[in-house]
């Protein structure tokens, strides 16, 4: 009896103990399940419209997708323009930490971070696809990446345009020296040329172009293409129509995100925020190509005249355009660093798109 009572308390003992080990060895796993289980709330500033054509959906579907592929974990509420903070300080308040995220163009912040605008657009530059490649396969997100590190900011591509229209005017461009004096809503590298030429730029957001050129406060604007262009009206305030968009043959896009906020997340979370900027990043070209057109058709059949800049003018923009280029690069040594890297990588792109895709373009008429 004795004996069987000694073999039954060991047996409980060695259970207690089992049991203990089982419970110690389990905690690691529910404390994961915990950390992979959190949710996010989160604000992103724009410096769009609300639901404003291509770039403002781009915005809003970025975060919806983030939603559904997080299944409600990271959810983002999007304010438009002026909701939060003006359009103009998307980038300022990322890096305050007013808001998680932003979603605005890299050049509207030029004064504050001079490289900024060599990730956005160029004069006579690259195109969406070029841009897509230098960024994704030539250096130029870890570039931009250490440009905006010292602000605080974690930058992303997140939207591109495709080439643009030269804009709307209200005075006929018939030679270089009906640039002088002109008023003009043009940000970037692209002012930069107007400047030179003997123009004023005028830097306005989206829903203040409008008005300002019905008033003549402005001369004349661009505002990426036929898409945008209607939804904003700008026929009814303005003449005549001009194309190409030698100021920006792409427009890129940023997301910006609070490198604070962004070391708070988990790394399954992290990815499908970068997996849904890429994804918008091309999505948003989609719908420009493809609503660009159907605009523009019906732009013309309200009356609308779209005109060739002169070959002249083209030519003596480029000259400009060059040297504008090199100058903003060397005044400020990010900058000079992104352009060098930026340089030699589209010089090879050129090459081919001339040797090949340039070919077909002119040969299918």
């Amino acid at each position: 009896m004795k004996r069987r009572d000694i073999l039954a308390a060991a047996g409980v003992g060695l259970a207690a103990t089992a049991l203990a080990g089982c419970k110690q060895e389990t905690a690691p796993a529910s404390t994961g399940e915990t950390t992979q289980q959190q949710r996010f709330n989160w604000k992103m500033v724009t410096s769009w419209p609300k639901n404003f054509p291509g770039v403002g959906v781009g915005a809003e579907r970025f975060a919806q997708l983030v939603n559904e592929m997080s299944n409600g974990r990271l959810t983002i509420k999007v304010y438009a323009a002026g909701e939060l903070v003006p359009a103009m300080e998307v980038f300022d308040a990322v890096s305050r930490g007013t808001a998680e995220m932003g979603h605005g163009a890299p050049y509207y912040w030029k004064g504050k971070v001079p490289a900024a605008q060599f990730f956005c657009a160029l004069p006579f530059g690259p195109n969406a696809q070029e841009m897509n490649a230098w960024l994704h396969r030539g250096g130029g997100m870890q570039l931009w990446e250490e440009v905006y590190k010292p602000f605080g900011i974690l930058p992303l591509a997140c939207g591109a345009t495709g080439v643009q229209t030269a804009g709307w005017f209200n005075k006929e461009i018939n030679s270089v020296d009906d640039f002088k004096g002109l008023k003009m809503r043009t940000p970037g590298l692209g002012g930069e040329v107007l400047t030179r030429m003997g123009g004023t730029v005028v830097n306005l957001p989206a829903g203040e172009i409008f008005t300002a050129l019905q008033t003549g406060a402005i001369d004349a604007t661009e505002w990426i293409g036929p898409y945008n262009d209607l939804a904003l009206g700008l026929h009814k305030a303005a003449k005549y129509y001009y194309t190409p968009g030698w100021q920006e043959p792409n427009v890129t896009f940023e997301l910006d995100i609070n490198l604070k906020a962004w070391e708070t997340l988990p790394a399954d979370l992290q990815a499908i925020v970068r997996a849904a900027a890429r994804d918008v990043n091309g999505d948003m070209l989609d719908d420009y190509n493809a609503k660009n057109m159907e605009a523009l058709e019906q732009l013309r059949e309200q009356g609308v005249e779209v005109r060739e800049l002169p070959e002249a003018v083209l030519a003596r923009l480029k000259e400009v355009a060059a040297q504008a280029v090199e100058d903003s690069a060397a005044a400020d040594p990010a900058a000079a660093k992104v352009w060098a890297q930026q340089k030699a990588y589209m010089e090879r792109l050129y090459a081919y798109a001339e040797l090949n895709e340039k070919k077909v373009y002119n040969m299918r008429g």
